[in-house]
């Protein structure tokens, strides 16, 4: 699938929302919001009903994407972003009342270092709900956790000149 934006245009958006987060003293941001996840990474697809993400780190070249299997086939066609970057949650995991998509997302920021990370989260965001932060402030216990709500909205803002052409 041919992204409406070139590989460069998202890594400039990318590089424009890590200079608002060293500002804002956030070392990762985790972003649920769709309209968000698309303008970083160019995701394309009706799934936010169910828990999802793309994780931007200051020190990391390529944000990272995480959803349901199915939806992670989704992010394989319609991104930039190498299948390396693309994880998963299992399937049971939807809709339990014992299993939270973010426990697996606290796996994976373990995994990549982020466990001790000042973390922004966008609590505002429709599709980020109460459950997902109390799983994540349980299983990341020593990270800092902020409300980046507009963060990348504010990113948004400021359209290059590919964008005003589009």
């Amino acid at each position: 699938m041919k992204l409406p934006f070139t590989t460069t245009e998202y890594k400039r958006r990318v590089e424009n929302t890590k200079a608002r987060m060293q500002k804002a003293g956030i070392d990762v941001l985790f972003v649920t919001d769709p309209a968000n996840m698309n303008y970083l990474t160019g995701y394309d697809g009706w799934s936010f009903y169910v828990h999802q993400l793309v994780a931007v780190a200051r020190n990391e070249s390529e944000p990272v994407w995480f959803g349901r299997p199915m939806d992670a086939n989704g992010a394989r066609v319609t991104t930039y972003l190498k299948h390396s970057n693309i994880y998963d949650y299992p399937d049971h995991f939807v809709q339990s009342t014992k299993y939270h998509p973010m426990d697996r997302m606290s796996e994976i920021a373990r995994e990549r270092g982020w466990a001790k990370a000042r973390i922004g989260v966008e609590k505002e965001a429709y599709y980020f709900t109460a459950g997902a932060m109390e799983s994540l402030q349980k299983n990341l216990p020593k990270a800092r956790f902020k409300d980046a709500t507009s963060l990348v909205n504010w990113v948004r803002v400021v359209k290059s000149k590919k964008e005003l052409q589009y």
